[in-house]
């Protein structure tokens, strides 16, 4: 089966790729588990010295990965040179920081000594989404590169130029073989790759249903799996936050990545008070976005990533308004060659509706009023997803209280929901478990192997 890469803004066809054969797939794991055993004998120091040649290489190709990255799946060409750029930082994090975060640590013992140390487990299979196809790969590699594993990847099916350009980084650095592997496969094949002895952990970003699809298969293997899943993230304003301001990054929040992101701000919450003021700017500000060229700069809003990503969202929003929601502006596919919807804003959203219970993958916002901070929390927390949120205040005792009451990885206050090297990036509920970045990003796929000597003259 062929594997297509389509331009989302043309609708053309710009390259093919074949699927990876059993024979070479057999082949694939082979090598990366014979590079693992050799790799995992290096030093951290040689280890970090690869890291940073592939942040300089990230670099010196910013401009080629990044106009891949906006015709591949429609991306603002600013964010694609965006998100190359944070694909170096992750490496050189990693690159500095990776010794001390793998370092032993002693344990206080009635007898003898203890320490915790972290070793290296083994191949890891990575599957991984389209809409930031460069950085949610360095944020699985980087890390385990610096544990001392290797990975073989997967990734969506509609940026295999992206999939590929990351494996040629590799081998233009002459890393050795294997360390890292791009593979061209379905996903229909995934259950037996996980079956496969030499891969010991598998991580996914994707789709709920993709998620507990692997979990069930890794759970089976008894391997440890990663999932960051959906979103349905909250953006709370109280009464006395800066209005002009939280609208501005409400569509920051909104429509980063032209709304395709899983920490995307999705639900708009806003205290009654400041309700209709919010909602008039709001409104005001996502219909004055240009939609257009996604290469073009003084594009604000580009093409969903594909046309069949634009039926899906349409048939969700077309259902929310068959069961009585509100359009309050937008609603409809845009007037363009290409894949665009509408910046849209839906109201009087009820808990049998499904732009309530689903994630809209897409420039919609849903638009809540409350009465107060209780009123909130609840809606917040009334989702089946646990992944970012948002709080906007001035009083940040207030705002640092309600956030101790949701359900989520992460909260925000006076900012929108986004990650950084340095800070976990992981959810709850439905949202998936364990985190990337930061230190708590080389805790997942390590052993935390105990070792307690004791002297032969020591009474145990």
């Amino acid at each position: 089966m062929a594997i297509k890469s389509v331009n989302p803004y043309t609708l053309e066809t710009l390259k093919t790729f074949d699927e990876i054969t059993d024979s070479q797939l057999e082949k694939a794991i082979d090598t990366a588990h014979d590079a693992y055993l050799d790799w995992k004998k290096t030093s951290y120091e040689d280890r970090a010295a690869l890291l940073n040649k592939i942040a300089a290489t990230f670099r010196s190709k910013k401009k080629e990965l990044s106009e891949m990255i906006t015709t591949e799946m429609g991306k603002l060409i600013g964010q694609s040179e965006y998100e190359i750029e944070y694909c170096a930082n992750i490496f050189e994090y990693y690159a500095k920081n990776g010794a001390e975060f793998l370092a032993d640590q002693k344990i206080t013992t009635a007898v003898g000594e203890a320490v915790l140390t972290k070793a290296p487990i083994g191949v890891i299979l990575a599957v991984e989404p389209w809409n930031f196809p460069f950085y949610q790969v360095a944020r699985v590699v980087a890390p385990n590169l610096m544990i001392g594993n290797t990975i073989v990847l997967k990734h969506s099916s509609n940026v295999p130029q992206c999939a590929q350009a990351f494996e040629d980084i590799f081998t233009e650095i002459q890393a050795p073989k294997g360390l890292y592997t791009n593979l061209f496969l379905s996903s229909k094949k995934i259950e037996k790759l996980i079956e496969n002895p030499k891969i010991q952990g598998a991580c996914l970003t994707g789709s709920e249903k993709a998620g507990a699809s692997l979990a069930q298969f890794a759970g089976k293997n008894i391997k440890k799996s990663v999932l960051e899943l959906g979103g349905n993230d909250p953006f709370i304003v109280l009464e006395d936050a800066d209005i002009d301001r939280a609208t501005d990054l409400a569509i920051k929040g909104r429509m980063i990545n032209n709304g395709q992101s899983c920490v995307a701000s999705k639900r708009f919450i806003v205290l009654e008070q400041v309700a209709d003021a919010f909602l008039e700017k709001f409104t005001k500000k996502m219909e004055a976005l240009k939609l257009g060229d996604p290469m073009d700069k003084e594009t604000q809003l580009g093409p969903l990533s594909s046309q069949d990503a634009l039926d899906t969202l349409l048939e969700q929003v077309n259902t929310t308004i068959k069961q009585g929601a509100t359009v309050v502006t937008g609603g409809k596919q845009a007037n363009l060659k290409g894949a665009f919807m509408q910046p849209t804003i839906l109201t009087d959203l009820k808990p049998d509706m499904l732009a309530y219970q689903e994630e809209l993958f897409g420039p919609v916002a849903s638009f809540y009023r409350v009465k107060n901070d209780e009123e909130a929390i609840e809606l917040a927390n009334a989702t089946r997803f646990g992944l970012g949120s948002s709080i906007f205040s001035k009083d940040m005792e207030r705002a640092k209280n309600m956030a101790k009451q949701i359900d989520s990885g992460m909260v925000f206050i006076n900012q929108p929901t986004k990650s950084n090297e340095s800070l976990p990036f992981g959810g709850t509920k439905r949202s998936g478990y364990g985190r990337e970045l930061s230190a708590l990003g080389m805790d997942e796929f390590v052993n935390k192997k105990l070792i307690h000597a004791v002297s032969e003259t020591d009474i145990l």
